[in-house]
């Protein structure tokens, strides 16, 4: 009876999707860098005196980085992969090993 079933993959536990507690602190991590550069960029912009296509620079950065966070911190982790375990076919000609009576 060497053969009779077909092989299937196996799920990994690589495939698994972070925690949602992982998956927040990420996001969370992401949302403060972004918005420390946004206030160095800020600080650059008034503070710090340079030539007037820097300082426009700066300023855009300040006023774009909040968006490009918010919608970054907003975004859920990567959607899982599509599983990889696949069931066999069942043959509806033969009787399940289990389901087979005495005398059949």
């Amino acid at each position: 009876m060497k053969g009779w079933r077909k092989k299937t993959d196996v799920h990994q536990v690589t495939d698994a999707k972070p925690s949602l507690t992982a998956d927040i602190h990420k996001r969370e991590i992401s949302y403060l860098i972004k918005m420390g550069i946004r206030t160095i960029c800020l600080i650059l912009a008034v503070v710090v005196p340079v030539p007037w296509p820097y300082r426009l620079l700066f300023i855009a950065a300040a006023v774009f980085l909040p968006y490009i966070a918010v919608i970054g911190a907003n975004e859920r982790g990567k959607p899982a992969p599509p599983p990889t375990f696949q069931s066999p076919e069942a043959n509806q000609t033969e009787i399940p090993l289990h389901r087979r009576e005495i005398g059949s």
